[in-house]
């Protein structure tokens, strides 16, 4: 069966091609979410196949090596589909999507040097869709995208000019947006709701359907796709301005001699607050994305409108600033230039305990150490003894300690959890130690004798 005609069956036929494992899947980008996204269709039975243009992906892929070790219980079910041939990869859409009945779309909509987002991908994909999606097919479209996307463009390229295939006539398309953190991608599979969102009814039936024999989570249905986008950009930004909220608190509370961190696990535990955190800046694929997503839409209709979004990039993007002043501060406290001292950062990934680098402020930060003519080291778990930033990064931390002047905490790998005080005072030619993420005691550290500067922690008398 090269095609099922899946916008053609009835509800019955298409639960018995569901549950008969009939149904072939395409899955276009296979990342980091895409992935594992097919996956799990892959281990719910539907014979997949992930199409993306990094050869060496692909290859790994189809060798039966898993690339994401930093996504826990995704090695077992890989190796599990992989060898049931239930999964493979490729580089070519033309071997993917005219055998498929189902294709995602799960790829990735960077921001421009302008901070606008960059939709190139999916148009991209789109006009190949128009060249070689079949009659009956069903589109399904993972990536974070602005509200009206699909409606407004991606539609109409998919379409062509010929108009050969109408959307809601010879294909269906529908949105659902994936939820889920890089680094535990298995446990938020398992556990948050999914948004469900179509042209018509007919179509968002259909991925319901589908969606809940792959996933056993709650699918939230949308009137269009246009909301359930809103929704999962929402979502993100409300985080982003939480996270600048903190930041700025951080800010005030180090100047008055206001330990953050007491306050917020404190405040935590009123019932209608939800914590967050400071830190050296917010990096990842979504939430600075999703942020400047919703102003661009913004500013298409209102510039007026979201600007308090606007005030929380700022805030956020100023961090690895502020971040450098705390060690600028602690090198005047130790009456040292920080030209050519040698300075540890250790945490490079967006966030803690993945192997990731997307617009990690730990980036900036190590531009502008470097601007100082400081001689920066790199330390990070998961990314060692290869070249990031233009620096050959470390092997163990241990070694990167000796002969170090300053320590900067970027990111709050597990592995830095039990950095003890005076382990670092015993290591550091001088002890300067900057603390963005809130992990080590400033009063042990003034204790060991550190020269010790913790974001939002305030000076320990």
């Amino acid at each position: 069966m090269t095609n099922s005609k899946i916008m053609e069956m009835n509800p019955q036929e298409l639960i018995q091609a569901i549950q008969g494992n009939k149904l072939k899947v395409c899955v276009i980008g296979v990342g980091r979410i895409g992935l594992p996204t097919a996956l799990s269709f892959a281990n719910s039975g539907l014979t997949t196949i992930g199409v993306d243009i990094n050869s060496q992906l692909v290859s790994m892929i189809n060798s039966g090596i898993f690339p994401l070790k930093d996504e826990p219980g995704y090695d077992s079910i890989f190796e599990n589909v992989f060898h049931e041939k239930k999964f493979s990869a490729t580089t070519k859409i033309e071997e993917g999507v005219p055998i498929s009945d189902v294709i995602l779309l799960s790829l990735p909509t960077p921001m421009d040097n302008q901070n606008v987002p960059n939709y190139d991908a999916l148009k991209s994909v789109a006009r190949q869709l128009h060249d070689h999606i079949t009659k009956g097919s069903l589109v399904i479209v993972e990536s974070t995208i602005e509200p009206g996307f699909v409606e407004n463009e991606l539609v109409s390229i998919i379409e062509g000019a010929d108009k050969k295939l109408k959307a809601g006539k010879d294909f269906g398309i529908g949105v659902c947006p994936e939820t889920a953190n890089p680094g535990q991608i298995l446990q938020d599979f398992e556990k948050l709701p999914r948004l469900v969102g179509a042209i018509d009814d007919k179509t968002a039936n259909m991925i319901t359907k589908i969606y809940r024999h792959v996933f056993t989570v709650d699918l939230i249905p949308m009137p269009d796709c246009k909301t359930a986008n809103a929704v999962k950009l929402t979502t993100n930004v409300f985080r982003d301005l939480n996270i600048a909220f903190v930041n700025e608190l951080a800010m005030l509370f180090e100047k008055i001699g206001i330990d953050v961190m007491k306050v917020l696990e404190a405040a935590k535990t009123k019932y209608n607050f939800q914590v967050h955190y400071p830190g050296a800046g917010v990096g990842g694929p979504c939430l600075p994305v999703n942020s400047y997503q919703m102003l661009n839409l913004a500013k298409n209709i209102d510039s007026n409108l979201l600007r308090l979004v606007r005030v929380g990039r700022e805030i956020n993007e100023h961090m690895p600033d502020h971040v450098l002043g705390l060690l600028q501060d602690g090198f005047k406290e130790a009456s040292k230039k920080i030209q050519d001292s040698q300075i540890l950062v250790l945490g490079i990934s967006y966030k803690p305990d993945v192997k990731d680098i997307q617009i990690t402020p730990a980036e900036p930060l190590i531009k502008k150490l470097k601007q100082l003519n400081a001689k920066v080291k790199i330390y990070d778990p998961y990314f060692k003894s290869i070249e990031i930033f233009g620096i050959k990064t470390e092997n163990n931390m241990v070694d990167a300690l000796d002969n170090t002047d300053a320590v900067m905490l970027i990111t709050a790998h597990k592995e830095f959890h039990d950095l003890e005080p005076t382990f670092l005072a015993s290591k550091l030619k001088t002890p300067i130690v900057v603390d963005s993420r809130g992990i080590i005691d400033n009063h042990a550290a003034k204790k060991a004798g550190l020269i010790f500067r913790g974001l939002g922690r305030g000076k320990i008398e």
